[in-house]
């Protein structure tokens, strides 16, 4: 792990001298070459001594034993007594601090003005009681804790030897730290063994103690920041760079500010800006650090033109819809990265490629031009896709689809795609066009045929259908979205059954408008945890048939909830009211009637399994729906805290009535799971039916799908 994002220069202002002039006498002993280079005169050039002469006449044997001692010629006086030794009084400072205060720091590793803070069972780190001494110390232990190598061992059997290597580490650390908070001074002194309590007693675990003593703390000193003065916003820009002379040094806060003033120069219109590394130049005798950081702003530039590398695949126009900017507006670092990802996200492109190039320089007070040059390589265009599965829901079902998503360019799509199933047949043909007119607008029109044949519907429909959308997608989640569109079909459905008897089928062709809005102020599309959305739909419709028309107004809306409780849950709530006004039920093809039950309705129960039945046990439908549901998003912690645990409740009810009557409500309860994955959560919920029905409805049902249920 990194002390600090960025890089720091820093230099120790130090003097040395020595003076090689001496004595004479000195000079025999130390000469000019020992000061020049000591390690080679100590292991070269001193001279080899002579051997000691002990006797005129006779050599020391030393491959013999001495026959006797020598006797020593200095007799011991008998009444020799050593008299009491007088204590030291220590001398006062002028501050009244005791001057063998740091001695006792090492005598006393517990001494009584150091708040000590065990990390784990083998290291424990000592701090001056006062806290405004050394504000950041919270900080300082977490960063401290993440690289420990002491720490990070903390469970392996360390013997005093290979704990004595590691406290080393953490010693050199902890100075290296203390200098990224500003301070060059601090003291870290190091203890090793196996202390005992107060009885004498040790439970023979090694442990290491680190006494930090902080010191004084380093300010900036002068600070040179090279050209910026020079730029037109010199003013605004060293006012997001917010450090003066005299604040207090750190390195983190340096890193922090250098990035601010780098924003604030990308947005702010200084497109080819640049900052160099800070260099600090640490001057001890002042406890300050002089700070060169050269900012080299290159002039001030406005947006000009789009220009694309590919033009007949994503045109230089297309690219400008894109862009969030219009030319002539300040250019903003964050604009031009925008549009790289509004680029990527088209589906079009593998890589995309913005370079700001300058068109006209800056003129006096007037900015210049710069255009951005957008390099494009093209991806795989066509897509064919296919899933074969089976649900309690759906039956066994095949489908398969063929896409070109720039057939028409740029980013006219075409679609083919085909369901084969036991309860559902489909054909269907659709042009959808992103970016229509404008960034996120979205043209779709669908035509399609299919045979539905449910528990709830048998339909087989023919549809045309168009719309115009600003929704959020996957990349971009908006806070607010709207859609607008018409639709047209043909209808031949199962009609109702009147004393028991199925009357013949019945055609319906319905026309009907749409529109619908969502306020989104949750914080994630598929795995929201905190906020709101609200959802309001509304259809006016006329169908006809059998020679009459009938005209009603389909209106639903869809408010939900989310707040976290604690640091692993969230409860999340939601409730849905619709209706149908202006027609009776057996006039509403059966198709757009009001259906309840299923995993994003009332979990439990079947799909449109909820509500009213006919006579044969058939679900009809009905004009009004209520639906309530509540669940808590526990995280588990397993699998890196991919899995949550879901425990849900549900309700709901569908009325014959425009206004419910709560009759046939129905209450569902269960627990699902949660994995979560970069594009969304997998969901499998089990739901129990609290209230079944035992002729209809079956005593457990199984939900899988993609994303939260709501």
């Amino acid at each position: 792990m990194l002390l600090a994002a960025g890089t720091l220069a820093l230099t120790n202002v130090a003097a040395q001298a020595q003076d090689l002039s001496a004595s004479n006498q000195l000079e025999d002993l130390i000469p000019d070459s020992a000061v020049e280079g000591a390690e080679d005169w100590a292991r070269d050039e001193r001279p080899t001594p002579e051997p000691v002469d002990t006797d005129a006449g006779e050599r020391l044997n030393t491959d013999s034993p001495m026959a006797e001692l020598p006797q020593i010629g200095v007799e011991w006086p008998d009444d020799f007594t050593l008299g009491d030794i007088d204590p030291i009084d220590p001398v006062a400072t002028p501050d009244g601090d005791d001057p063998f205060a740091a001695l006792a720091d090492l005598r006393q590793p517990d001494r009584p003005d150091l708040d000590l803070v065990e990390i784990d069972d083998q290291l424990v780190l000592g701090f001056p009681e006062d806290a405004d001494g050394f504000p950041e110390r919270t900080d300082f232990l977490s960063r401290f804790k993440a690289l420990s190598t002491i720490e990070e061992l903390a469970d392996n059997q360390e013997n005093i030897a290979q704990l004595s290597a590691r406290a080393r580490a953490d010693q050199e650390l902890l100075q290296r730290l203390m200098r990224v908070y500003g301070y060059y001074n601090a003291q870290i002194i190091r203890t090793v063994g196996t202390p005992e309590d107060r009885a004498g007693d040790s439970d023979g675990q090694a442990r290491v103690r680190f006494n930090v003593i902080p010191g004084q703390r380093y300010t900036f000193g002068t600070l040179d920041l090279g050209a910026l003065s020079s730029a037109p916003d010199a003013q605004d820009l060293r006012a997001a760079f917010e450090i003066v002379s005299g604040d207090p040094l750190s390195s983190d806060r340096l890193v922090a500010e250098r990035a601010d003033l780098d924003v604030a120069l990308g947005e702010t219109g200084y497109p080819f800006a640049g900052i160099d590394d800070p260099e600090l130049l640490i001057d001890h005798a002042r406890e300050e650090g002089d700070l060169t950081m050269i900012v080299t702003p290159g002039g001030k530039y406005v947006f000009g033109d789009v220009v694309s590398s590919d033009p007949d695949f994503l045109s230089s126009r297309h690219l400008g819809v894109i862009a969030r900017f219009d030319p002539g507006e300040v250019y903003k670092r964050s604009l031009e990265l925008d549009l790289r990802r509004a680029i990527i996200a088209t589906g079009l492109v593998s890589t995309a490629t913005i370079t700001a190039r300058e068109v006209t320089p800056p003129q006096g007070n007037e900015p210049g031009t710069v255009a951005l040059d957008v390099g494009l390589q093209r991806a795989k265009l066509r897509t064919i896709a296919g899933a074969i599965g089976f649900g309690s829901e759906d039956g066994v079902k095949v489908e398969a689809s063929w896409e070109h998503r720039n057939l028409f360019p740029p980013e006219g799509a075409l679609k083919v795609r085909g369901i084969v199933g036991t309860q559902e047949q489909l054909l269907g043909v659709s042009f959808k066009k992103n970016n229509f007119r404008k960034r996120d607008q979205v043209l779709l029109i669908d035509a399609y045929a299919s045979d539905i044949e449910s528990e709830a519907v048998e339909a087989r429909t023919v549809a045309l259908r168009a719309s115009f959308e600003r929704l959020s997608n996957l990349l971009f989640q908006r806070p607010f979205s709207w859609s607008v569109g018409s639709e047209i079909l043909w209808s031949d459905e199962r009609n109702r059954i009147v004393g028991g008897i199925p009357r013949p089928r019945e055609e319906f062709l319905i026309a009907s408008l749409f529109g619908q809005a969502t306020i989104d102020a949750s914080d994630s599309l598929l795995d929201p945890t905190e906020g709101y959305r609200v959802t309001g739909f509304l259809s006016p419709e006329v169908s006809r048939s059998n020679g009459s028309e009938v005209f009603y107004l389909r209106a639903q809306a869809d408010a939900s909830y989310y707040q976290e409780v604690g640091s692993r849950t969230v409860l999340a709530t939601r409730g849905r009211f619709a209706t149908i006004q202006g027609a009776q039920t057996f006039e509403i093809a059966p198709s757009r009637r009001l259906y309840a039950g299923g995993g994003s309705s009332i979990r439990g129960y079947g799909f449109e399994a909820v509500g009213p039945r006919n006579d044969l046990g058939e679900p009809t439908g009905g004009r009004s729906l209520v639906e309530f549901s509540l669940e808590a998003r526990v995280d588990t912690g397993l699998f890196d805290n991919a899995l949550q645990i879901v425990p849900f409740f549900d309700a709901g009810t569908v009325s014959i009535s425009s206004t419910p009557d709560f009759r046939f409500i129905k209450y569902g309860a269960g627990l699902g799971v949660r994995y979560k994955t970069g594009f969304g959560p997998i969901r499998v919920d089990v739901g129990i039916p609290l209230n079944r029905d035992p002729m209809f409805d079956s005593p457990v049902a199984v939900y899988v799908s993609l994303g939260q249920a709501f």
